[in-house]
């Protein structure tokens, strides 16, 4: 195993721990704190109608942490989630580190344009700032993991992803260098928007089959997110 192969086994291998996922190479992960969050945000997290199922969590906060306004919450909230959010947000911020430096080593597969009509096999993509519409397939088995580095946000409308072949949300992530928005979107897969100052994440409508992880704001009006762990235990 050559060093770049080493840098992105051991990468996606911390990744996959945070999220309790089986790696491409047989091992087992544990799951880590990180997990039991369907919803982590930074300053605050805000929830407008719609639901969570799975934990809801802020940290480090501000003044006004959550504000949930008719939103039905299937798991804990804050402040009973404010020690394990403190956590959760450290590991989170590791994860992310790691994948923005790969995102630097060329150990990625370029794709751009909306990913319409895409289908795509597990792997690691860097991606463009193109907003995402259409529908995106992912194609592989339940072990497969795929990793998309957007350069700049990711934006999309009436964006859909499925899985096929056995494919897992969870084993899915979106890691944006700034911010995520989208809208009337069926997202599958763990958003991780990790920038100090554009890591903010919006969802309106639609729904995210995963876990949304902000450094900053959390905003949630009129989505359905089920998170990791539901999804799990559904299997």
């Amino acid at each position: 195993m050559n060093n770049l192969q080493n840098t992105l086994f051991t990468s996606l291998l911390a990744t996959a721990a945070l999220f309790g996922v089986a790696s491409r190479a047989g091992a087992q992960v544990p799951t880590a704190a990180v997990s039991q969050f369907a919803a982590l945000g930074g300053t605050n997290v805000t929830c407008t109608g719609g639901s969570v199922v799975g934990d809801v969590g802020t940290s480090p906060g501000s003044a006004v942490p959550y504000t949930n306004t008719g939103c039905t919450i299937a798991g804990a909230s804050p402040p009973a989630t404010d020690q394990a959010a403190a956590q959760a947000r450290s590991d989170f911020l590791s994860a992310y580190a790691a994948f923005q430096y790969q995102s630097t080593t060329g150990t990625c597969t370029p794709i751009s344009g909306s990913l319409a009509a895409s289908d795509l096999a597990p792997g690691v993509y860097c991606v463009d700032s193109v907003a995402k519409t259409g529908v995106l397939t992912l194609t592989g088995p339940a072990d497969g993991v795929w990793i998309f580095l957007i350069n700049g946000a990711l934006t999309g409308t009436n964006f859909s992803v499925t899985m096929a072949g056995g494919g897992q949300p969870c084993n899915v992530f979106w890691v944006p260098s700034l911010a995520a928005t989208l809208t009337t979107s069926a997202l599958k897969g763990n958003i991780l928007a990790g920038d100090d100052i554009g890591g903010s994440i919006t969802l309106t409508g639609g729904t995210l089959a995963g876990q949304a992880s902000a450094n900053v704001a959390l905003t949630m009006t009129g989505v359905s997110v089920i998170g990791c762990q539901a999804l799990q235990m559904s299997q």
